[in-house]
């Protein structure tokens, strides 16, 4: 789940990564869907929070007190000088406010256990991975994941959550070649990909680490050449480009690189990315027939 101390995206990617290249290499093939809800945070039914934190046993006391907050409330729209009539609030979390977060995940928690998985993804046919409102289904078998989604799709509609059929995507993990057919689930037909976003990390169905390495190096282009004229401003000197560089750009190549296998070639790939743009931050010049480094310091 999302939203808890020192857990991070970076976690549920590594997850998901070793789940898939463990599997790659010991030819098990898997079947993933990652689900999309429309409008989360807005839709949730705030009597079915009530009800899920009976059932979490949470002081009754603490249950009146965000009873408050969430239930009986009202709002108006102001226009102009004139008001509208009164709206009566029955769905969403209130965003901004320091529950929402905690209310939001013994939602998705509630929902998931009513799946009732258990074990682990090589005892077990289903594993299931939340992050706030990234839902991740892996199964062994399609006949397992359609009755997976079957019943997500059943328990998420009781708490007033709807998946969204055209973001929700389906990625088949395996060594052999495959028609690029999308699954069906009761009314819904999920499309089926050869990679995915997830969680800002595309994971594919090969295990291959090169689409996310481009991704990453391709959007650290883009960061650089929207600050480009401040990296080639003589204002600033070299150490505060530097500082800009490691904000600005680097973060955004090295995000989730905790979870990175790297090779060789990948390597050599972000070694010429990072001199590429130190080059352009020391601006070399020719003097004499050698070349030194710029003079703002």
């Amino acid at each position: 789940m999302g939203f808890r101390p020192n857990i991070s995206t970076i976690d549920n990617i590594f997850m998901v990564w070793q789940i898939f290249e463990k599997c790659h290499e010991y030819n098990m093939e898997l079947r993933s869907i990652f689900i999309d809800y429309v409008q989360a945070f807005y839709s949730v039914n705030r009597n079915r929070i009530i009800e899920c934190l009976t059932e979490y046993e949470v002081p009754n006391k603490l249950i009146k007190l965000t009873g408050l907050t969430i239930q009986n409330v009202t709002a108006k729209v102001k226009i102009g000088n004139y008001y509208s009539n009164e709206l009566k609030i029955v769905t969403g979390v209130k965003l901004g406010d320091p529950l929402y977060a905690t209310l939001f995940s013994i939602l998705i928690d509630n929902v998931i256990k009513q799946l009732e998985i258990k074990g682990n993804i090589s005892t077990c046919l289903v594993q299931c991975s939340a992050y706030a409102d990234y839902i991740l289904v892996i199964a062994r078998t399609t006949h397992a994941l359609t009755d997976t989604c079957h019943k997500l799709i059943e328990t998420s509609s009781q708490v007033g959550l709807t998946i969204n059929e055209h973001k929700t995507k389906y990625l088949r993990c395996t060594k052999k070649q495959c028609r690029m057919d999308g699954i069906d689930s009761t009314n819904s037909h999920f499309e089926k990909v050869k990679s995915f976003k997830y969680l800002g990390s595309y994971v594919n169905g090969n295990s291959s680490i090169e689409e996310e390495i481009k991704e990453r190096i391709s959007m650290g282009n883009k960061a650089y050449y929207a600050n480009k004229d401040l990296f080639r401003s003589r204002l600033l000197t070299k150490y505060s480009k530097l500082r800009m560089y490691q904000t600005l750009v680097r973060a955004v190549v090295t995000y989730a690189c905790e979870t990175w296998v790297l090779k060789e070639n990948i390597k050599m790939k972000l070694r010429v990315f990072e001199r590429k743009i130190l080059r352009r931050i020391f601006w070399p010049c020719q003097k004499e027939g050698r070349h030194t480094a710029g003079q703002n310091e």
